[in-house]
């Protein structure tokens, strides 16, 4: 069968190509649909991912959208289904209650990046207590559930930091209008929070059709913008991050989402850190990845978002290419791009 596969490591690899049928236990899932990160994008540059054991190659893709093949371990052939990402270590306390996502040594597997091969292909053998269902309503808008998963893990922890004493969330400000900003934000209006969100491009039409106030960088002070009590990283600047602790108004809890791998230095004011954050209770935290009740709630949520936003949700997926296209998803900008696999 026709897979995506790169060579870890390797600048370049990424191509089609034809690998092993899928065989083993579990629920036989047909491929119709998986989105493109900058994961992925990061993996074909030879800057992350490692291959399954005894494996040169890695088949990417991880924000995965399935139909059921045939009958069995509670589904039925024709359900749509996602799949998690990451898988358990099985050997520390966090996997052990569920929870890879907060993995304590390290040693997960992860569909499409670390040991596990990907989603982009035509059939996978899943195991049936990692699928998620995906309502007939939402159709193919279930290639979102990875990224609204990560986002409803974030969110999910900085509620619980922010009350572990009382706390009012009022107001949110998310940065980067990414599909995990973009999303970010939906889920905070579908809590009826003021939402102010933030990135580079002069509008958002996006953005704006939530109820979210759109905020144009670099010609607008974000300090301007009065305090917030929930921070959304989600542009992958490590200055950006690090300014997050100022705009926090008090107990306010900062979310970094984003990755910046570059080496640099970044500057934070000192009295912000070694006084404001004190004094005021602010924190701030990083998430990544998700757990089930996370991808439960994803799907929940993006189905009453399409209920309620049912035109803007169908723009969030803004390319659709076959998997021979591949360069053109990659390359894609100013949207989320994702790979048709079968119709």
């Amino acid at each position: 069968m026709r897979a995506l596969v790169t060579q870890p490591g390797v600048t370049g690899s990424t191509r089609v190509a034809d690998v092993p049928d899928a065989t083993g236990d579990g629920v036989l899932v047909r491929m119709l649909e998986v989105g493109v990160c900058g994961t992925d994008r990061e993996i074909s540059h030879g800057l992350f991912g490692v291959a399954p054991e005894n494996e040169s190659e890695l088949v990417l893709g991880h924000e995965a959208l399935g139909t059921v093949e045939r009958d069995g371990h509670g589904f039925t052939r024709g359900d749509l289904v996602t799949a998690t990402v990451r898988r358990s270590c099985r050997h520390c306390l966090a996997c052990s209650e569920g929870f890879p996502d907060s993995c304590l040594t390290g040693d997960y597997v992860e569909r499409g990046i670390t040991r596990l091969n990907g989603f982009a292909c035509e059939l996978v053998v899943e195991d049936p207590a990692q699928l998620v269902a995906i309502p007939r309503s939402l159709g193919r808008l279930g290639v979102l559930a990875e990224p609204t998963s990560i986002c409803e893990r974030a969110l999910r922890h900085a509620r619980a930091i922010g009350n572990r004493h009382p706390w009012e969330l009022q107001r949110a400000l998310v940065l980067g209008a990414g599909a995990v900003g973009t999303l970010s934000t939906y889920l905070l209006r579908l809590a009826g929070l003021e939402v102010w969100t933030a990135s580079l491009e002069p509008s958002n039409d996006l953005v704006t059709a939530s109820g979210a106030r759109y905020v144009s960088l670099p010609g607008t002070q974000l300090s301007e913008l009065g305090g917030f009590d929930l921070v959304v990283e989600a542009a992958g600047d490590a200055q950006l991050m690090a300014d997050t602790l100022g705009l926090l108004r008090r107990s306010g809890v900062a979310c970094l989402l984003g990755i910046d791998p570059l080496e640099q230095r970044v500057e934070l004011d000192g009295r912000t850190l070694a006084l404001d954050a004190i004094l005021e209770n602010r924190v701030l935290f990083g998430s990544v990845n998700a757990a089930r009740e996370d991808w439960l709630a994803a799907v929940a949520d993006l189905d009453r978002a399409r209920e309620r936003w049912p035109d803007e949700l169908e723009q969030f997926v803004s390319l659709r290419v076959p998997l021979d296209r591949f360069e053109d998803a990659f390359a894609h900008q100013g949207g989320k791009a994702t790979l048709v696999i079968s119709d």
